[in-house]
């Protein structure tokens, strides 16, 4: 029979094709350990590395585009169906679009490496309106510079890793037990960290119509848009009235609202995440009356009330 590494060797890159793919287009199943496995066996062979480094590469691709095509033709909307298929935390579209502001198309060279970050932001670039040609580079160099590392990773702990395969050897089918344990409580780890993020989010949120009355009385509420910045450059509307809101700018925001005002916070992602956050953080600095607005903008839409455009003062939506 033959040893597992001479298994790995022989179906190892199919291997890390399918397992790079997978985890790409957001199925809970770690890679890495597929490319740990690859730099071992490149020990022996020095091109099998190489190999693998292109299969990661290209499935990776594979995987991003799909996901990049997707936002470009469906913008944020197709996020939503990302979170429902993957385990990654809704929060991570804002933390992408924030991230985005900052480094550009950079952010591509090290969103692999932040769990979350590497399903997300290939339809957020898309979203974002990133071009194509600029998106392939980038998202290619981080691909490789991942893949790499951890390729790299095996072929230094080799040693570590071949005696790993012959204790899994020696124990023949419970290795497959063992192996298919520690899946699923990868898996199920992942679902529970996700099952306690949807938990808190569980806050108490206002409908659009109920907002809608609130606005067509005229009663007094101060309403935050907390989509990113380049979130609202790409739509170009709000919620009439809506004052663009962010964290880093708290003060300036902040300034002339009373914490006895009622406060209503929307923003565009997946679950409410992002205005969930940002309600929990003005309760803890003495805002009383804060609630998320439930589905947000894109809600507000689908209920057929009107936006506003988004003027530019200073380079600055007012």
């Amino acid at each position: 029979m033959e040893s597992l590494s001479e298994l790995f060797r022989e179906y190892g890159l199919a291997s890390v094709f399918v397992v790079v793919l997978l985890e790409q287009i957001g199925m809970p199943i770690p890679a890495l350990p597929v490319l740990l496995l690859a730099g071992a066996a490149a020990m022996q062979d020095p091109l099998y590395g190489l190999y693998a480094l292109i299969v990661a590469v290209a499935a990776s691709t594979f995987g991003d585009l799909a996901w990049y095509a997707a936002g470009r033709r469906y913008g944020h909307r197709v996020l939503k169906t990302l979170c429902r298929v993957s385990l990654s935390p809704d929060s991570c579209v804002r933390q992408t679009e924030s991230t985005f502001e900052r480094r550009g198309a950079a952010t591509l060279l090290i969103a692999k490496f932040l769990p979350g970050l590497s399903t997300v932001a290939p339809p957020v670039a898309g979203a974002l309106g990133l071009r194509p040609a600029t998106f392939v580079v980038f998202n290619g160099a981080g691909a490789a510079l991942w893949a790499g590392a951890g390729i790299l990773a095996g072929l230094l702990f080799h040693g570590q890793i071949d005696w790993l395969f012959d204790r899994i050897g020696e124990l023949g089918t419970r290795a497959l037990a063992i192996v298919a344990t520690l899946l699923a409580a990868y898996v199920g780890w992942k679902w529970w960290e996700r099952h306690r993020f949807l938990k808190s989010l569980a806050a108490a949120r206002i409908t659009v119509d109920e907002l809608y009355g609130m606005m067509g009385r005229g009663e007094k509420v101060v309403i935050l848009d907390v989509r990113s910045k380049t979130h609202r450059d790409l739509h170009g509307q709000r919620i009439p009235g809506a004052l663009p809101f962010d964290l880093d700018e708290f003060d300036h925001v902040a300034f002339g609202i009373s914490p006895d005002h009622e406060v209503i916070v929307y923003c565009a992602c997946p679950n409410d995440a992002s205005a969930v956050k940002v309600a929990g953080i003005l309760r803890q600095r003495g805002f009383k009356r804060v609630r998320p607005l439930a589905g947000g903008i894109d809600a507000w839409t689908a209920a057929g009330f009107g936006l506003e455009e988004l003027r530019r003062t200073d380079g600055r939506h007012s």
